[in-house]
């Protein structure tokens, strides 16, 4: 009778290192993406930011203004 191999070859082993890696950044991109919309992201700083800014002005609310950015990058966007 033939012989069995006794090798298994896994479709990944199969592929140049650089399909692999290749692979591996499409998928890092995906998850490094925000989730969310920005319109949707961090509602709680936004709303402060925006209330802030109508009842004294941009020049007066800096700190709510960074501090909606800080929560907006922790989110994953870059503004």
């Amino acid at each position: 009778m033939g012989e069995l191999s006794t090798v298994s070859s896994s479709p990944a082993l199969d592929l140049p290192a650089a399909q692999q890696n290749q692979g591996l950044a499409i998928k890092i991109s995906r998850e490094s993406k925000p989730k969310k919309n920005i319109c949707c992201a961090c509602p709680d700083t936004r709303k402060l930011r925006d209330e802030c800014i109508v009842e004294h002005g941009e020049e007066a609310c800096v700190k709510w203004i960074e501090a909606h950015r800080k929560c907006l990058h922790a989110e994953g966007f870059n503004v």
